[in-house]
């Protein structure tokens, strides 16, 4: 979403950096965008499709791969039923425009309700929030960061993130602006993360204990009358409801849960209330835990109660040019519909939570996953309790991955089918704009074409998916007569048709006219016309939330408790990483060390442990070493590990990541260990003893 401007020199990059002109990100440029150019020739990149034989991988045609891909599949679906092949998305999915728009087709040919995708370790619980209290998964409020007078972060580190499920490029800046006008910023964060550097005030609270400080923030509103009516008011049921629930949480009973003074909770309640125009806004802190869903919501309800739900320099929702919900994505979306075999956690939108996928492959029985497809994913290093994942994919009958590396996942497959990268195809963010903080609109052709033989995603997906069309001819007959057509369009003239359709009135020619982006104007008001609940109002106490309150309540006394020497896990994100997607560029794992383990100082000492060492961090299900630094920025009790790392495999096939290889900290984090609300991955707050390394 941040314009570049990239400069070639016959075919190679000469030069990225930031478009000074670009409507929305205004010049600004990180160093992942810079990194493009590695990634365009990185030479460990794969360009033809590849099968492993043995340990060895031989390069093949995509005729072969295609025909290996489908039969291997429809051969184990018809030993074991439709179940037997499981489907894994990765998150670089939702920023491709080609898989975007092709992945959900292919994944429907697979016939399986084995469907896992990275949404239910990162935002799941924000979607279920949007879709209880809003009616669709997509109605995700966003905060209207230009016009903010007071922005109360929790558990997001939006100066390294540039925002998530909130697209704000340079967002340094946009808090900087909010402090320039008299506006505050404040941070509620077990670390002092880079965001601080930019707030007012940064406060630390326990991991995991956000609902109870939302519901105590909620409880001072109300009793001090704090509550602020809108215009949403006239359509919004709940508030009493949301109120008795409230009162039985002052801020005097959460301290310990919390960590966090009475009178501090009763400061941060009366400065959102007091402010002409505030919002809250929580993100991958708030999310994975075993809370999330509980959190988001109150985030949500804290904004409302307020008054600062869809108004200017509060919470609001887009209005993008191509809008996905009129488009149809996720419509229809439903929880529960279903559930995992061995556990029982319940599907969203046609997806099983990702905790349950290593079981579902090393549990026998009937249903058992005997084969998985994987699209630009990295589930070993990205998942829950890694190394169970790695054990599961080496048994499989069949592994087929759509990317281009031969990674900590991918080297498990038995064909990689590899897509263009990046700058090689066309580009328009379909998702991203419709969670940003100004509506703007922006297309962005390939830099370079395609090289003979080589395949955009898209394509690959296209293929599989008419390959693996079920039926008799007349199925198999539409199935080819849609591919074909959606290669005659191809995703311009898809693109174009989504366009037309909106109430922009923009298309594709106009925004090849405007290669620095179309300003649309600020966020605006826009319920209840934008609802999708039955009864075109606003649920504030969804009854799927308020009874999980009773498993808050169990918690309660477990989380004011002693941890006996055990600290509690979080992440942590750097400027210079990605996931675990683009640590083979140098220039971005060069410098400082980046995969270490933060812990306070105190806590340090009391294990007889100094910064540099080398230390063991161990939880219920594995062990990791790396290097320790000692800080005051994290909270006592609470160790940080950023997530992504854990390279030095043997077959990973990553120079530089080879060379830079860290530890996986899902080699700690628990796949027991989830929001039995959602489903979504409780990464935060695992229980790990800290110990110097042999």
């Amino acid at each position: 979403m941040c314009g570049i401007v990239v400069e070639t020199d016959e075919g190679a990059v000469k030069s990225v950096r930031g478009d000074d002109a670009d409507a929305f990100s205004r010049g600004h440029v990180c160093p992942k965008a810079v990194a493009l150019k590695d990634l365009q020739e990185d030479p460990d990149r794969l360009r033809r499709p590849v099968k492993r034989v043995g340990t060895e991988w031989q390069e093949i045609g995509w005729e072969e791969a295609f025909a290996l891909v489908a039969r291997e599949l429809k051969a184990c679906q018809a030993r074991y039923g439709p179940d037997s092949v499981a489907a894994y998305l990765g998150n670089p999915t939702v920023h491709s425009l080609g898989a975007v728009l092709f992945v959900r087709g292919f994944v429907r040919s697979l016939r399986t309700k084995n469907r896992f995708s990275a949404t239910s370790v990162d935002q799941l619980p924000h979607h279920l929030a949007a879709l209880w209290m809003f009616g669709h998964p997509l109605l995700i409020p966003i905060p209207d960061l230009d016009r903010t007078d007071h922005l109360l972060i929790i558990g997001a580190n939006p100066a390294v993130s540039n925002g998530s499920l909130m697209t704000a490029p340079d967002v340094a800046r946009r808090l900087k602006e909010i402090r320039a006008r008299g506006g505050r910023v404040v941070l509620i964060d077990p670390r002092r993360t880079e965001t601080a550097a930019l707030a007012d005030a940064h406060h630390f609270i326990r991991p995991g204990a956000d609902a109870f400080l939302l519901l105590a923030m909620l409880h001072v509103l109300f009793e001090e009358l704090l509550t602020r009516p809108s215009r949403t008011a006239e359509f919004t049921d709940g508030l009493e409801r949301l109120q008795e629930i409230a009162a039985r949480y002052p801020p005097e009973r959460v301290v310990r849960a919390t960590g966090m003074n009475a009178e501090t909770i009763r400061g941060l309640a009366r400065a959102f209330a007091a402010a002409p125009r505030a919002v809250a806004y929580g993100r991958v802190g708030v999310s994975t835990q075993e809370f999330g869903g509980l959190a988001c919501w109150l985030i949500t309800a804290l904004n409302a109660v307020a008054g600062r739900l869809d108004e200017p320099g509060g919470a609001m929702f887009t209005r993008p040019a191509v809008d996905p919900i009129r488009a149809g994505f996720h419509s229809g979306a439903r929880f529960g519909r279903w559930k995992s075999r061995v556990r029982g956690l319940p599907e969203f939108a046609g997806e099983l939570p990702v905790s349950a996928m290593a079981e579902e492959m090393d549990t026998a029985g009937p249903g058992q996953v005997r084969a998985l497809v994987t699209h630009a994913g990295n589930p070993v290093l990205s998942t829950p309790n890694g190394t169970r994942l790695e054990r599961a994919l080496q048994r499989l009958d069949f592994y087929a991955a759509i990317d281009f590396y031969i990674n900590e996942t991918t080297r498990h497959a038995h064909v990689i089918l590899p897509p263009t990268a990046a700058l090689e195809r066309d580009h328009y963010d379909l998702l991203f704009h419709a969670l940003a903080v100004r509506n703007t609109a922006k297309f962005s052709p390939a830099i370079f074409p395609k090289s003979a033989g080589a395949r955009h995603d898209w394509e690959i997906l296209l293929e599989l998916t008419t390959r693996m069309a079920e039926g008799g001819p007349l199925r198999q007959l539409r199935a080819r007569g849609a591919a074909f057509v959606a290669r005659r369009v191809g995703l311009r003239g898809l693109l174009d048709r989504a366009l037309k359709s909106g109430s922009s009135g923009l298309t594709l020619r106009t925004l090849e006219r405007e290669p620095h982006g179309v300003d649309l104007g600020p966020l605006a008001s826009r319920l209840p016309e934008r609802l999708r609940t039955e009864d075109k109002r606003v649920h504030l106490a969804p009854e799927e939330f308020t009874r999980d309150l009773p498993r808050l309540e169990t918690a309660h006394q477990q989380m004011s408790a002693d941890r006996n020497g055990e600290l509690a896990l979080i992440g942590r994100r750097e400027l210079r990483s990605n996931n675990s997607w683009m640590h083979n560029s140098a220039r971005l794992v060069r410098g400082k060390r980046q995969c270490t383990a933060l812990m306070h100082t105190s806590d340090a000492a009391i294990r007889g442990l100094t910064d540099g060492d080398r230390v063991r961090v161990s939880s219920r299900v594995g062990a990791i070493e790396l290097e320790l630094e000692t800080t005051d920025a994290v909270m006592p009790g609470v160790v940080s590990i950023p997530h992504g790392w854990g390279h030095g495999r043997d077959g990973v096939r990553l120079t530089v990541a080879s060379d830079h290889a860290g530890a996986s900290v899902n080699d700690l984090t628990d796949d027991a260990r989830v929001d039995m609300l959602t489903g979504n991955a409780g990464f935060s707050g695992v229980a790990v003893r800290v110990q110097r390394a042999n």
